[in-house]
């Protein structure tokens, strides 16, 4: 059973360094792979080696890879230091919305241009979108830009005080929902039963939003990876994260049945067929 697990940082010496600007703003991009575009976004507390494991998958798969560097330390093992660091500055950053009644994530936008970037890069149909952990409903946001056709909602956790809401202004969610049903964009959807961040209301709000066009798929909490690092386990401190920090890297396991089916969701939606 292959859940062994270093605790190394990850010198992401395989992917290309860019710096990407849009609408003024610069932020480092991190990219590898060939054929269609997939938006990568990372979860707390950053681009983990998990988060970027997660990525090569994807690039295995036959997908460019556009991984962003949103908060924390680019790499950086997952340590519950971060909490205090990198949690809380994101919690209080213009960029993120992260409390109930704060609307659409300002950071949203500067995606959404990533993900134009990215088609006119790619080519190809269009562009997935997979956010995860805080970033996991910008994956939805991202519909409202027209490239993104194949949009991926892993555990969200924002907004933070509020279990059975969502992470989007009243005049977005309308927006998305008019997207969604127009164009029949689908919304592929993870999360561990039981967990605190991302709750069955917080799944009932998206089936209320998008109806049919909701797939949320709830593993058991007992398939959880059992020794995750430290931040998961001490400051997450639940079944979680069900592709990068709780997957347990096993043939037929739940979790990776679960990376498959992300993969294979975003080969049916973008055109590519190779398996991971």
């Amino acid at each position: 059973m292959a859940i062994g697990r270093g605790q190394r940082d990850d010198p992401l010496d395989d992917f290309t360094r860019r710096t990407v600007t849009v609408d003024g703003i610069a932020k480092t991009v991190y990219v590898t792979g060939v054929g269609p575009a997939v938006v990568l976004m990372p979860e707390m507390p950053g681009i983990s080696p998990d988060v970027a494991r997660l990525a090569r998958w994807m690039r295995d798969a036959g997908f460019s890879v556009y991984l962003p560097s949103l908060f924390g330390v680019d790499g950086a093992y997952p340590l519950a230091e971060a909490r205090d660091t990198v949690v809380r500055r994101a919690c209080v950053s213009a960029e993120f919305r992260a409390f109930a009644g704060g609307g659409t994530s300002p950071v949203v936008g500067w995606l959404r241009g990533l993900a134009r970037l990215a088609h006119t890069e790619c080519g190809g149909p269009g562009v997935g979108a997979v956010g995860l952990c805080f970033t996991g409903n910008f994956a939805l946001s991202m519909t409202l830009e027209p490239a993104v056709i194949a949009p991926v909602v892993n555990h969200p956790s924002l907004p933070l005080d509020s279990a059975g809401e969502l992470e989007l202004g009243d005049e977005d969610a309308a927006a998305v929902a008019e997207r969604v049903a127009r164009d029949g964009v689908k919304v592929l959807a993870y999360r561990f039963e039981g967990d605190t961040w991302c709750t069955g209301q917080r799944f009932a709000a998206y089936r209320a939003l998008l109806g049919d066009a909701f797939d949320g798929r709830v593993l058991d909490p007992g398939t959880a990876h059992p020794d995750p690092p430290p931040f998961f386990r001490d400051v997450v401190g639940c079944a979680h994260s069900v592709v990068t920090a709780h997957l347990v890297d096993e043939e037929g396991h739940p979790t990776l049945r679960a990376r498959d089916e992300i993969i294979a969701f975003l080969a049916e939606r973008l055109g590519t067929g190779r398996a991971p």
